[in-house]
């Protein structure tokens, strides 16, 4: 059993996008439960406590490893007592999330000379921010330009600062989001004034494939 524990939005359609994704996630044959760190419930202590002591790994949802990955979620885990649950590594960074970034940045658009503006969450925690830069780097090696960061909320600077002084150097600006799904944080990558602003990632079978991967090393570590 996965319990894929996402962040949470009040906008639907972010909800709508995380149940999409465990169903992806399940029809490849593995049941699955979808928790909230935050914002919506149910959270990650309610859904544990429902399986009634079934084995359960928890895949956080996450593109970077801030505070609710390790801080939240080891605590609703814990305040479980479930006797069998293992909490497997976040989704990001990672190369099945990176594919999909780029196929939804060329699908909005994106042309070999733009500039290139990786719109992440942000966070307080500077390994999580360490991971966005991370995959700020694969993601220049793969289009082979360099590309800046931006953040929604948190850490700086914004998503709008960096396009502002893209556009005043000149040239197109656009936008791939390292964002899981729509939201409050996309709302403002679509309003920072830049030409082009990838979808989110997604419920992209990629995005299935790595919920997958994680679970399958969880098991292995665990073993």
């Amino acid at each position: 059993m996965i319990v894929l524990a996402a962040h949470g939005t009040r906008d639907p359609a972010g909800a709508v996008v995380v149940a999409e994704l465990a169903g992806l996630v399940r029809s490849r044959g593995v049941p699955v439960r979808v928790a909230y760190a935050d914002v919506r419930e149910p959270d990650v202590t309610t859904v544990l406590d429902s399986l009634g002591g079934r084995p359960a790994v928890v895949v956080p949802a996450f593109l970077a490893a801030g505070y609710h990955v390790r801080a939240d979620i080891p605590a609703q885990v814990a305040a479980s007592g479930h006797p069998a649950v293992t909490v497997a590594a976040p989704l990001g960074p990672a190369a099945e999330l990176l594919d999909v970034a780029c196929l939804r940045l060329r699908a909005a658009g994106y042309r070999q000379g733009d500039t290139v503006l990786l719109a992440a969450a942000g966070s307080s925690d500077d390994r999580a921010l360490a991971d966005v830069r991370r995959a700020a780097r694969a993601m220049a090696a793969r289009l082979e330009t360099p590309v800046r960061i931006g953040y929604a909320a948190t850490a700086s600077p914004t998503v709008a600062e960096v396009a502002e002084v893209a556009r005043e150097a000149g040239g197109r600006v656009a936008v791939a989001s390292w964002l899981l799904a729509p939201g409050l944080f996309q709302r403002r990558v679509q309003d920072s004034g830049a030409d082009v602003v990838a979808d989110p990632l997604g419920a992209h079978p990629r995005v299935a494939d790595l919920v997958l991967r994680r679970y399958f090393t969880a098991l292995a570590d665990a073993a």
